[in-house]
């Protein structure tokens, strides 16, 4: 493998997207109905593919390691890498007689989305997937989804501790995103406080979501009763004591939230990143389209400003100007813009969403555009 700053490896697939006209769902999908809808879209779907095609658009040295079957959604998966750029492919791995997985991603305009999805071969993706020898050669290892594959899941994690141990030994930056487990299939049933327990020792960048967390530290979906401002400070302070360095927790159209504990990590820039506690609001989309992608773009951002050396109050700042950016596709990557557009953006005064955080010792920081955390240090 050449010279890469970032190898972004685990769950991928096929996003089928039909462009669903505004309507009621209930009658949408009334048993025995019909329903006219517009073409579908395809494109290349999963943290491999949104969050390391966005990387790659943010002018970061990227490589995707999926893993496809050799049929007809496995080769269009490729082909549209390709389009990109045919280095981007040169570590997906294609797997005799195994059926690639391919998603069906119901997207009405002005509601949040909804998907069916098939895992195929990301359920075989194992721990010997990954060429640890070749990692000294990549700065940041982003993996991603593994509630969506087995052999990361069974056997309470054991895949994925001994992928991530195995990565960090290479002194590798390491990056986790995860997805939501399926509370009524295995990934549902799996152990995660212990799983997390394991493998967050050798997380340097932690990045689910707040239903996804929740979900994994509770064992329940999270309803808004359950809900306070005030909480999301347990829950980055819950990442950092199961060993994560930086917590960074996507609340959706409420924007992002990072937590640092006080050692920091060599390899973010300087002792700005110690002992933070910051919350961004999103930028306003202009217009918003969909959602497929916003959460994996956020994550491109915010480690392509971690590998562009950016300060925290930065980083988070590109985080949700990437994510806000592609909520204005349809897609997960045509609404990303290049690294230097998203930045003129920002600097130009794209305006903010409203947000007002509702908890003790929260205050807004206008030179920043920033809600800076009562365990914030700086």
């Amino acid at each position: 493998m050449t010279r890469v700053e970032a190898v972004v490896a685990g769950h991928i697939c096929l996003d089928i997207i039909p462009q669903i006209p505004a309507t009621d769902l209930k009658s949408f999908f009334a048993p025995g109905s019909l329903a006219e809808i517009g073409p579908a879209l395809l494109a290349t779907g999963g943290s491999v593919a949104n969050t390391g095609r966005n990387l790659h658009r943010l002018g970061i040295a990227t490589r995707l390691m999926g893993k496809v079957g050799d049929d007809p959604f496995g080769q269009i998966i490729q082909r549209l890498i390709r389009e990109d750029d045919p280095a981007l492919a040169e570590d997906m791995i294609v797997a005799t007689g195994e059926t690639s997985s391919y998603t069906v991603v119901i997207s009405p305009p002005r509601t949040d989305r909804f998907f069916m999805h098939c895992a195929g071969a990301n359920h075989t993706f194992g721990v010997e997937d990954v060429p640890y020898d070749r990692l000294h050669d990549a700065r940041l290892f982003h993996f991603g989804y593994p509630p969506f594959m087995r052999q990361m899941y069974i056997n309470e994690g054991a895949g994925l501790v001994e992928m991530v141990r195995r990565v960090k030994a290479t002194d590798t930056i390491t990056s986790l995103d995860m997805a939501l487990p399926d509370p009524g299939g295995p990934s549902g049933q799996v152990n995660w406080p212990l799983v997390l327990s394991r493998a967050l020792p050798y997380v340097d960048l932690f990045l689910p979501s707040v239903d996804e967390l929740w979900f994994m530290l509770h064992g329940a979906m999270l309803k808004p009763g359950d809900w306070t401002d005030a909480l999301v400070s347990d829950l980055g302070q819950r990442v950092l004591d199961l060993g994560a360095r930086v917590a960074v927790i996507k609340m959706g159209d409420r924007g992002l939230y990072l937590r640092t504990g006080p050692e920091g990590a060599p390899f973010l820039n300087g002792d700005g990143w110690r002992s933070r506690e910051l919350w961004a609001s999103c930028f306003r989309p202009e217009p918003l389209v969909g959602t497929t992608g916003s959460g994996d773009a956020t994550i491109a951002g915010f480690l392509a400003g971690v590998l562009h050396g950016q300060t925290v109050e930065q980083a988070v700042t590109t985080a949700v100007a990437v994510g806000g950016c592609n909520v204005e596709a349809a897609d997960a990557l045509s609404g990303v813009l290049s690294w230097r557009a998203t930045q003129a953006r920002v600097e130009a005064g794209w305006p903010r969403a409203a947000l007002t955080v509702d908890a003790p010792g929260w205050s807004y920081d206008a030179a920043s555009s920033l809600w800076i955390g009562p365990h914030d240090g700086r």
